[in-house]
């Protein structure tokens, strides 16, 4: 590699490194703020169906 080349290289590297960063940053910052994607039923309070147990336990 020629000089030029290695430092078209480097500035090239020291150029797209903020970038890498903060998009590292905010790729998981905006999933979690986004809407939800999860389609899972709305399944609201479910009834007890076990035994209670009869003894106190103070």
């Amino acid at each position: 590699m020629t000089k030029t080349t290695q430092l078209q290289t480097i500035l090239q590297a020291i150029k797209e490194a903020p970038q890498k960063v903060i998009n590292f940053i905010l790729v998981p910052v905006s999933r979690i703020f986004s809407p939800r994607d999860d389609d899972y039923p709305e399944s609201g309070v479910q009834p007890f169906e076990g035994k209670t147990d009869k003894k106190k336990h103070h």
